[in-house]
């Protein structure tokens, strides 16, 4: 070994050891007759002196020391002078007695520190420089210690860890697959999995009850901030359980991550269903740290000669509580941004309800104070509140009120990330209708089971259809989905149908599957846990890009290796591949 300890281990209770440490130059300080390094690896940092009455040319050679230098060092624990309360490290120093050089460095193109100054582009591209700083280790070691805990506690409820292939077949259902070549199978595709959704179903059918695994999973699609063309999951499943064993089992899973992680012990799960979710926050993902429920106001609005309102399917508000000193400008930075095409709105109407008592609203003249005072009554409005209302088509109004939800409640620090509200939202619809290709699709995959008491409607009413389907929403953000999964092959035959799939086109996509629920498929669920996104929640960090090690950027590139790439025009031959 190059070291005996590492730069985060010595203390008080070290001094006088002889001690040998290896790591990076953080900085170095030439005072005069001392020089002072700062020497860094993963476990913190230690305070190198060098003595320039002791060795001149120990000293001097500390003094040329740049940033980043790989070194070892060998010296005496001794007492710090001038303490660092700030660091484990900073009520002691190294005398340093032996100095040596394992590798220099260029001058990074940005400072190796907490707070850097460098841009999110250029520390993408020096990654692994990017990874020396401790935010971003941090982030991987909580990373670490999720992926740990999930293990101990699927394993101590029995789930067995079992790897499925990654070169599968493209299934038409979901995201677009990233296909790849086969070269011994000439015009032929592997697909890299969207999931292995079939492949753990496949497993229910083998006997193995209880299954889970952290897998890479991958998309070809349109990226934010929080996606990813390739993403973990914890995947898992289930044999001869019904919905609630599922809700409990992984209520227990979230429960054990805070609890093991971040010291959080957490209160009850609420439930909703997808259609009051709808109803009271626009969203199947809603954040419920904090209240501002919708309110809706069309008996109370409509019918006042006011055509904005009489003519709106919907009229809905939220109660801003405690917001009535918003100023003119205030407000009308609201009004511009839910104007925004990222909200979509035509615009945005609001009511003061004044610490004396008064009222005012930007439709006084259609509504008096007796209107006003009943909008206060319906939404719970006191002294200092504020009431803002739209108007419009059902679905896209409530999408614009819940973005606006959001962006209030960030103004107002209502989201707070150390605090966390998990919420189970179900029933589902189990088809959604796709104008462009004039069919319906599943809201999640085909093989989602319908709610018993639903089937019939399959054939009448295939929207009214609810799926037996549920989503665990944590702080306003799906981390995790699943269903109780169809194992009867004629319900499953029967769902294909409706999906728009013909015989032939069932079989050559799904037949294995379909084939083996002849040989005794079991009644079975699962979830699937977006890991990615779970960590950066427990991390308190809005982009899941913080705590993958690798991350692409929004065009899918990895600018560090400079990929996708072309590739060589031998290989194309190979693969039987002509480019246009």
């Amino acid at each position: 070994m190059l070291r005996t300890h590492t730069c985060g281990a010595l203390n008080i209770s070290n001094i006088g050891e002889e001690i040998t440490l290896s790591g990076w130059v953080q900085k170095n300080r030439d005072l005069g007759g001392m020089t002072f390094v700062d020497l860094r690896d993963r476990y913190g940092i230690t305070q190198l002196a060098f003595n320039m009455d002791f060795n001149i040319a120990l000293c001097t050679a500390a003094r040329k020391l740049g940033r980043e230098f790989v070194i070892q060092i060998s010296g005496k624990v001794i007492e710090r002078i001038s303490k660092n309360k700030n660091i484990s490290t900073g009520e002691i120093e190294i005398e340093v007695r032996e100095l040596t050089i394992l590798n220099k460095s260029k001058l990074p193109p940005f400072t190796i520190e907490n707070d850097t100054d460098g841009g999110e582009e250029i520390r993408m591209k020096y990654r692994y420089l990017d990874i020396r700083r401790n935010p971003v280790q941090e982030n991987l070691m909580l990373r670490h210690d999720v992926a740990k805990a999930t293990r101990n506690y699927l394993d101590n409820q029995g789930f067995i860890e079992v790897e499925t292939p990654y070169l599968i077949k493209s299934t038409p259902e979901g995201a677009r697959d990233f296909v790849v070549p086969s070269r011994m199978n000439e015009r032929q595709f592997y697909a890299l999995p969207q999931s292995p959704q079939t492949f753990k179903q496949l497993l229910m059918v083998a006997g193995i009850d209880k299954y889970y695994q952290i897998v890479k999973c991958f998309r070809d699609e349109d990226l934010r901030a929080d996606r990813q063309p390739e993403f973990t999951q914890i995947d898992c499943e289930m044999s001869f359980i019904e919905q609630e064993d599922i809700l409990i089992t992984f209520e227990g899973l979230i429960r054990h991550l805070l609890k093991e992680v971040k010291g959080v012990e957490l209160n009850e799960f609420l439930r909703m269903t997808y259609d009051a979710a709808m109803q009271l926050y626009g969203t199947d993902k809603p954040d419920i740290r904090f209240d501002m429920q919708f309110i809706e106001m069309n008996e109370l609005c409509q019918g006042k000669e006011f055509e904005v309102f009489d003519r709106a399917e919907l009229v809905v508000a939220i109660n801003a509580k405690g917001c009535t000193n918003y100023t003119r400008k205030q407000l009308d930075k609201l009004v511009d941004f839910v104007k925004t095409p990222q909200v979509g709105a035509t615009g945005l109407i609001y009511c003061k309800y004044n610490e004396d008592g008064t009222s005012k609203s930007t439709v006084d003249r259609f509504f008096d104070e007796d209107a006003r005072n009943a909008w206060a009554a319906k939404a719970g409005c006191e002294k200092g509140d504020l009431l803002l209302i739209m108007a419009g088509g059902t679905q896209k109004t409530r999408k614009a009120l819940g973005t606006l939800r959001l962006h209030l409640a960030e103004e107002l620090g209502l989201r707070n990330p150390e605090e966390f509200a998990p919420l189970w939202v179900l029933d589902f619809p189990l088809l959604k209708w796709d104008e462009d290709s004039e069919r319906y699709h599943a809201m999640h995959h085909p093989f989602t089971s319908p709610k018993p008491n639903d089937i019939p409607l399959l054939d009448t009413d295939p929207a009214a259809v609810r799926a037996n389907a549920y989503d665990l929403v944590l702080n306003g953000n799906e981390i995790g989905g699943g269903s109780i999964r169809i194992h009867d092959k004629d319900l499953q035959k029967l769902m294909f149908k409706h999906l728009g799939f013909s015989d032939k086109q069932a079989k050559e996509q799904f037949g294995f599957l379909m084939d083996a629920f002849e040989y005794g498929a079991p009644p079975h669920g699962g979830i699937a846990f977006g890991f990615d996104r779970l960590c950066a929640i427990m991390g308190g960090k809005e982009s899941i890009r913080d705590f993958i090690a690798f991350p692409k950027n929004n065009a899918g590139r990895d600018i560090m290796i400079d990929s996708p790439s072309d590739i060589d025009e031998e290989q194309l031959k190979e693969l039987n591949i002509r480019l246009l």
